[in-house]
């Protein structure tokens, strides 16, 4: 069981991981490159995740190919998805939280 204090101890750990990155070297370079950054932070701080993790999709009780990928999930209980890009758009929201479900990011958390 995965309990409210632990995610937040856990994304206040994550974003701190991001922030060095970006602080380090900076806006303007490839998702894939923040990603590898990334993940040499978060194994500097003993943090686990798992890397372009296959989301399940289910389609009328198929398992659908959809070949969508998720960049981090940590921990089993937080999704991460990089974006280098200008301005956020609802489109990314909608996407985090759609990978969150289908990879049931937040059940069980007490």
């Amino acid at each position: 069981m995965i309990t409210k204090s632990f995610l937040d101890e856990l994304t206040y750990e994550v974003l701190g991981a991001a922030i060095e990155v970006h602080k380090t070297i900076g806006p303007g370079l490839l998702e894939s490159v923040y990603q590898k950054c990334l993940i040499e932070e978060l194994n500097e701080r003993e943090i686990s995740y798992q890397t372009e993790l296959i989301v399940p999709v289910h389609y009328k009780n198929l398992k659908i190919d959809a070949e969508l990928r998720c960049d981090l999930f940590i921990e089993e209980c937080l999704v991460v998805e990089l974006k280098s890009v200008r301005e956020m758009l609802s489109v990314y929201e909608a996407q985090l939280l759609t990978y969150m479900n289908l990879l049931n990011a937040l059940k069980g958390i007490d």
